[in-house]
């Protein structure tokens, strides 16, 4: 299944591209090196023992318990990691309990607070997804949170809070048969599907914040945790600092479409193009986007994909797919610098360059579900709604009452998609899911805590619109926005300006914070526009258009690697031959990669420099049958050499 989830990464994969920059902010405002902010507080065995502490409680309420803590969990005497144990049903129906997976990371120095950290999915386990454990990440956190004990656990159902399995579901990346993936899934947890709802995730926050013995929390919430975070706010007012909400999805989203998504993706286009910066791939990004996407909805794109091993596998690109390939840029600079050319170029007949996108994204969502559980999402979706049919509703009537509820959707409610565009949303996987045998109990009723609330958005983030965090900002008296330009989804750890960060900061600091940050620059830039891929390669080029292919080359070899980046090594094939091999983070190898016909290029590109855009530096071979033949070196950002025998460059 292809699922849009509402994810949370951590800052692991910008910090490791942008390392430099991180750590010299970290350094200049912490009371010492980052080995120092790793050292426990001198209190740390006091928090041990008070997060101890039990929650014994009758029929009807939680009944948690805490086993006994373990310092040291992760090879580090700062992480203590414990377990409160919950009930599936805290109504007592269905017998059973479910161990919580806990992480604490005690304050350096004074305590000034405690922050729970939620992740998002619904389907990552926050303890998993944070990483208390990672230096990279808790000099972050603890930049973010100064004197903040922090709190992660792994939500019911995932990570190591009995995690929820259902194979089939997790390993399918396409939108075919998703109402026949979820009942399967459905039957395959059994009865307590039920209780895997936002209000028993939001419970299970209850339960861990009574058994650390925290009077008041801060909850930082990360894409569906902003939700969650509500809705604990919701529940428990009194017991709420304040809310950082990263990423924000309101509680009554998403809706069964992702109708907001849709109306709002336009916008958040134009918005990474504007200045001209997408202009060497195409003048209307939007444009070719909604276009493009409408006509593939009538008349798929079909092709073949060139793979490492040198063969070709056919490949299909729909109107949906295209808009899901858009979404999950969001999450992906690499991708994002990337669509623009690719889109532009399908649009006027080569989808090639769409096609490989399309295979290489869809790997990319292949995770294990201790990564994000495709089941505990579809437990959680299907439990919270809202659907076009009524709840408890025959099973065999929703198809003809979800068909009807499009039908009557009054215009614009997609944007400028077609009624295809619908398979984005929610409402198909669930369209066989059981009815529950007892009500979902809804949220709890408020009224929301007056608090300080900060709520991030990236102007390209598509899955949780900048709109979003407008509209729950408005809820609270304290409540702040900050918009960052150019960045996508999971603001705070995805920001490589370091806007983000810095405001947090302030914000927890209690000092005024802007609105809007400066625009950032690229990890790397927008490519220009792809040479077209289905025609017959020249018989020869000179070597000023070699020298010009190669430069193109170079610069989608770069956002290629950037958008394969995991901080260890890999492979991805050209677009019309060879491939690319990624040496961690250190750069990537050309083997005869080629995005033309006929002209390839090998030779190792290393990362260079601290600043943005990223920067390379190397020696590269040309060849192929229709290039000048030669050698070219890249060096501060120019490429020169000597190519058919004359200097270029």
């Amino acid at each position: 299944m292809k699922r849009m989830s509402l994810r949370a990464i951590s800052g692991t994969a910008v910090l490791a591209l942008c390392g430099a920059v991180v750590a010299s902010v970290g350094a200049s405002t912490t009371a010492g090196p980052p080995a120092a902010l790793l050292h426990a507080s001198p209190g740390a065995a006091q928090a041990a023992q008070a997060s101890a502490r039990l929650n014994a409680a009758g029929r009807g309420t939680s009944v948690a318990r805490r086993t006994t803590a373990a310092a040291g969990c992760h090879g580090t005497s700062a992480v203590v990691c414990s377990k409160v144990i919950v009930p599936i049903d805290r109504a007592g129906a269905l017998p059973g309990t479910i161990a919580l997976r806990v992480e604490t990371l005690p304050a350096v120095g004074p305590e000034r607070g405690v922050m729970f950290l939620l992740a998002g999915g619904p389907g990552q386990g926050s303890a998993h997804s944070f990483e208390l454990s990672s230096p990279d990440s808790v000099l972050l956190y603890r930049f973010l949170f100064p004197g903040y004990r922090l709190v992660a656990f792994d939500n019911r159902g995932t990570g190591d809070s009995g995690l929820l399995r259902c194979a089939p579901l997790q390993a399918n990346t396409g939108f075919g048969g998703e109402d026949a993936l979820g009942e399967s899934c459905a039957g395959q947890i059994g009865p307590a599907r039920d209780f895997y709802s936002t209000h028993d995730h939001a419970e299970d926050i209850e339960a861990v914040r009574v058994a650390i013995g925290a009077d008041r929390i801060g909850l930082w919430g990360t894409s569906y945790g902003t939700k969650l975070a509500l809705a604990y706010a919701l529940a428990y007012p009194t017991h709420v600092e304040r809310l950082l909400l990263d990423s924000v999805l309101p509680t009554d989203l998403p809706d069964p479409y992702q109708a907001n998504v849709l109306r709002d993706m336009p916008k958040a286009l134009r918005d990474y193009c504007a200045g001209g910066v997408c202009r060497g791939a195409t003048s209307n990004y939007a444009g070719d986007v909604v276009a493009l996407a409408n006509r593939l909805a009538a008349k798929p794109a079909r092709g073949t994909v060139l793979l490492p091993s040198g063969k070709r596998v056919s490949d299909r690109v729909g109107g949906i797919e295209l808009v899901s390939i858009v979404v999950d840029s969001d999450l992906s600079p690499g991708l994002a610098a990337q669509l623009p050319a690719a889109v532009h170029a399908a649009r006027i007949g080569d989808p090639q360059p769409l096609l490989r996108l399309h295979r290489l994204d869809a790997i990319s969502n292949l995770e294990p579900a201790n990564s994000l559980s495709s089941a505990l999402f579809a437990a959680t979706v299907c439990a919270d709604g809202p659907f076009p049919w009524p709840p408890g509703g025959a099973l065999p009537e929703r198809p003809a009452q979800l068909e009807n509820a499009v039908a009557s959707l009054p215009a614009g409610t997609l944007g400028p998609f077609g009624s295809w565009a619908i398979d984005l949303g929610n409402a198909n996987l669930c369209l066989r899911w059981p009815n529950p045998a007892v009500p979902t109990p809804p949220l709890g009723s408020g009224p929301l805590p007056d608090v300080p609330v900060l709520a991030l958005s990236g102007a390209y983030d598509m899955r949780t619109p900048t709109s979003s965090a407008v509209e729950v900002a408005a809820l609270f008296p304290q409540g702040k926005v900050l918009v960052v330009p150019t960045v996508g989804h999971s603001v705070a750890g995805a920001d490589p300006s370091f806007c983000a960060p810095l405001v947090v900061r302030d914000w927890i600091m209690g000092k005024v914070v802007k609105a809007r940050c400066d625009r950032p620059k690229f990890l790397v830039n927008p490519i220009g526009a792809y040479p077209r891929s289905n025609r017959p390669p020249p018989r020869q080029l000179d070597p000023g258009a070699t020298l010009t292919l190669v430069r193109k080359t170079v610069a989608e070899a770069s956002a290629m690697w950037l958008m394969a980046f995991d901080g260890s090594s890999f492979s991805v094939t050209g677009l019309t031959s060879g491939k690319i091999v990624g040496k961690e983070r250190s750069g990537f190898r050309l083997i005869r990669y080629g995005i033309a016909p006929g002209v390839e290029v090998s030779g190792e590109l290393r990362r260079v420099g601290s600043g943005l855009p990223l920067g390379f530096e190397g020696a590269l071979r040309v060849g192929g049958t229709s290039a000048a033949k030669g050698l070219v070196g890249l060096r501060r950002g120019k490429l020169a050499g000597t190519l058919g025998g004359k200097l270029v460059g």
